[in-house]
């Protein structure tokens, strides 16, 4: 988990999104590894505790995206921004297809490569779950 931020902040940022990871909508209770609280914007860049920067967030999207805010896209020279849970919406930049996170948009693409939503294992646990009736 984070630095200094409380349990009480935890838990509301937790519940405002709803038990599941901000970026790939994995439950929480479907999870083998305890979530995380993750800094939208890095301190390493910024970034602060407010819990405006924070997102609710599972162990593999945290682990791939690391402090990380931005990358490039194909073969532009432009940086492209992650997505922001807490001013973008996820419909927006993303949709789901055969049980594969594919970005709609550049911030949606710039996310998908990064956090490796669609890593054969993890690909494979959210089929599983998909068949389940649990995902998305």
């Amino acid at each position: 988990m984070s630095r200094n931020i409380s349990n009480s902040l935890k838990k509301l940022v937790a519940k405002r999104a709803n038990f599941k990871c901000e970026y790939c909508l994995l439950a929480d209770r479907l999870s083998f590894y305890s979530f995380h609280i993750e800094h939208i914007r890095s301190v390493k860049h910024g970034g602060n505790d407010n819990q405006e920067n924070l997102a609710y967030c599972c162990p593999e999207c945290n682990f791939a995206k690391g402090s990380d805010i931005a990358t490039f896209v194909g073969e532009s020279d432009e940086i492209t921004r992650f997505f922001n849970p807490r001013r973008d919406n996820w419909n927006d930049h993303f949709m789901v297809s055969n049980s594969m996170i594919l970005g709609k948009t550049p911030i949606g693409k710039a996310t998908e490569q990064i956090f490796r939503f669609n890593d054969i294992e993890r690909l494979i646990f959210r089929k599983q779950l998909a068949e389940l009736g649990l995902y998305p």
